[in-house]
């Protein structure tokens, strides 16, 4: 099946902006959380920039609650129609997620292509993906989100004629073009998981290497490939725009004393991300789960930090949901970058405990990276326990948790039957099985 996806945006494409204000509770689009009009005005701007659109203007408008047949009420969408005339517009993009209903009556009305917000992202990262991964997760969210709004391209066909069990051609190309997405997603989803186990052996190496695994999170644009390049004199792709790098890159960074870490750059997110976009990406974001450190990169200069910093703690909830309790304490170390553009100094903050909680550096003229290697080598050394623990013949569960977490370096029995196993293990892995009082820091005879 050969077909333009819906989400497509031209390089230049004229685009008309619509963004409505609900006052109904449950259809704002900050879900409830104070942010500031202007703030979410301006990131939709520079999502449908990113999207190579240029921008013939914007329209605001205020209502309860949606239409349900074109989302904003009638009279308005007829504005939009006047609006799409006089400024020679291609494509209308709501700042809203649109039913497939509502874009095929907006389409009629306006008589132009109608563009969700779930779209215009999906567009995004159909144009940013890189990687054999990456582009499969985009290709897979763009079909999840095509199935239900196959029947606007092929309204020109009838859907029905006379007769008893007789159909038109355009229900039996729905049938046909259904089935073919059906097959293809079935496909893809097959691609993904063979990726997804290359990934784990990978992350299997690098437990039991005991290597550190530290993943940078943020919200887009928060400059965390500028960051990731300084820090490993990498080359990933950075920009002064949303989404500019989608795939996962992992390096090794050197620390003082001798130890290393292993640095993994991933997606940037951002309010009201997609759920096919979540769902696609969630092996890619596995990263974030399984690493031993989050770096949770902030624009100290946006004037609305506090809500990012929200909408990546939403994102990463839903990310990790149904995750290992021993990763409900991961650590996280907040990196605040752009410090320069508020006049802040470059430092460590620390907590009561003199533990580093929060780092003020500016990754593009690299001043404050040393602060930031600094705190990474508090954190990771002496981090592990090494020691032994006995476990009786009941304990066999716990036993296969240890070596499923590959913490367990040799096994013996004693004379009463114990296993006593020598194991090298975090303080929170220990703290979350139970163990913290039972190892023993002694040889065994």
């Amino acid at each position: 099946m050969e077909a333009v996806l819906p989400s497509h945006i031209g390089d230049g494409e004229l685009a008309l902006l619509v963004h409505i204000r609900f006052q109904k509770a449950g259809f704002s689009s900050n879900y409830g959380r104070v942010v500031r009009f202007k703030d979410i005005q301006r990131e939709f701007r520079e999502l449908c920039e990113s999207a190579g659109a240029r921008i013939a203007g914007v329209v605001v408008s205020s209502r309860y609650a949606p239409d349900p047949k074109y989302f904003t009420g009638k009279g308005k969408a007829e504005e939009i129609a006047l609006e799409v005339r006089s400024s020679h517009a291609g494509l209308v993009i709501f700042n809203h997620t649109l039913s497939p209903v509502q874009e095929r009556n907006l389409e009629k009305l306006l008589k132009c292509r109608v563009l969700g917000r779930t779209g215009l992202i999906l567009g995004i990262f159909a144009k940013r993906a890189r990687s054999f991964e990456g582009k499969l997760q985009v290709e897979l969210a763009q079909l999840h989100h095509l199935s239900t709004r196959l029947v606007r391209g092929w309204t020109h066909l009838e859907r029905q004629k006379g007769g008893i069990g007789l159909r038109g051609p355009g229900e039996a190309q729905l049938e046909t073009d259904h089935r073919l997405i059906s097959v293809r997603i079935k496909k893809l989803i097959s691609r993904l998981e063979k990726v997804r186990l290359q990934r784990e052996q990978g992350r299997s190496s690098r437990q039991q290497a005991k290597t550190p695994v530290v993943a940078l999170v943020g919200y887009t644009n928060a400059g965390k490939s500028t960051l990731f390049n300084q820090m490993t004199s990498g080359k990933v792709y950075a920009a002064d725009q949303l989404f500019a790098t989608l795939d996962p890159t992992l390096r090794r960074v050197d620390l003082k004393g001798g130890s290393h870490i292993i640095l993994a750059d991933t997606v940037g997110f951002i309010r009201d991300l997609p759920h096919e976009l979540v769902t696609a990406f969630r092996s890619t974001l596995t990263e974030t789960r399984d690493a031993d450190l989050l770096l949770h990169v902030v624009d100290a200069s946006r004037e609305d930090r506090d809500d990012c910093i929200m909408q990546v703690q939403t994102v990463l909830t839903e990310v990790n949901a149904g995750k290992p309790s021993k990763d409900a304490d991961q650590p996280v170390l907040m990196v605040y970058n752009k410090a320069d553009l508020i006049s802040r100094n470059p430092g460590i903050d620390r907590n009561k405990q003199g533990r580093p909680v929060r780092i003020w550096l500016s990754a593009y003229h690299s001043d404050g990276l040393e602060y930031l290697l600094e705190a990474l080598t508090e954190i990771f050394r002496n981090q592990k326990n090494h020691g032994w623990i006995k476990l009786g013949p009941e304990e066999s569960a716990l036993r296969a948790e240890l070596y499923q977490r590959n913490v367990v370096q040799s096994e013996a029995y004693d004379e009463q039957g114990q296993m006593v196993l020598e194991i090298s293990i975090h303080d929170r892995d220990l703290e979350s099985i139970g163990l913290m009082d039972r190892l023993q820091a002694v040889t065994m005879a």
